[in-house]
């Protein structure tokens, strides 16, 4: 017996069941992180031959049955924007992640995740993780570089920093109190790939004999044998 195969496909979903606490497959957008520590840095991030940050492109949630510091497991991918970076050789454009937590931990909760919406107002965005580490503006990732002006815009690298820069956060620095638009409001930075919930379905096995091909199948080799004979009469 073969082994059993998975398909994803991917659909729209509403924001909130993209977040981390709903454990999502995803693709595009900012990565839904698992775990809050031992997350890949900037320099683990950059393209292995253009040297820029790689974007966020997928994530699985692939728990392991049977191992408990893998009951929530997360895969990430991640691959430069740069399509000349796509020829044979390495260092490549591509960079993939482990993320795992045990059942009980202090990030989520012990019980699986309420399947309806947060309470309304809450931001549909966090650049901040529960434990305090501040995430890029542009790609989500780990941002240990601030904004030298407002010391509340963090980023990943300073290819991030002049991008956001140019596209509001020149005029948006300069504002004064606790909530602006720096706080509320995020740019199309042009750098994330359209985010979309995978759902995963097992691959239908047909059974020879039971799929409308092989029907088809033995319908045509009826109607040539009944042509075979029919030419064979006439012949007669």
């Amino acid at each position: 017996m073969g082994s059993r195969v998975e398909l994803g496909f991917v659909e729209e979903a509403a924001p909130w069941r993209l977040r981390s606490a709903q454990f999502p497959s995803k693709v595009g957008g900012r990565p839904a992180w698992l775990g809050e520590s031992g997350l890949p840095g900037p320099a683990e991030l950059r393209c292995g031959r253009c040297g820029r940050p790689c974007a966020f492109l997928l994530q699985l949630y692939a728990p392991l049955p049977g191992r408990p510091d893998a009951f929530h497991r997360g895969l990430f991918l991640f691959c430069c924007r740069g399509p000349a970076c796509y020829r044979p050789g390495a260092p490549g454009p591509l960079r993939v992640f482990r993320n795992q937590l045990p059942r009980k931990n202090d990030t989520y909760s012990y019980d699986p995740p309420p399947d309806t919406p947060p309470p309304e107002g809450h931001p549909p965005v966090s650049l901040q993780l529960q434990c305090g580490a501040h995430l890029c503006r542009v790609c989500g990732c780990l941002g240990p570089k601030a904004c030298s002006r407002c010391q509340r815009a963090h980023y990943c690298s300073k290819d991030h920093q002049t991008v956001d820069w140019k596209l509001g956060h020149k005029l948006s620095c300069a504002q004064s109190g606790e909530l602006t638009q720096l706080d509320t409001a995020i740019p199309d930075h042009k750098f994330l790939f359209p985010e979309y919930e995978i759902v995963i379905e097992p691959e239908e096995m047909e059974t020879p004999g039971d799929s409308q091909t092989d029907a088809d199948t033995q319908k045509d080799l009826e109607k040539h044998k009944e042509l075979e004979a029919a030419g064979g009469a006439s012949k007669k």
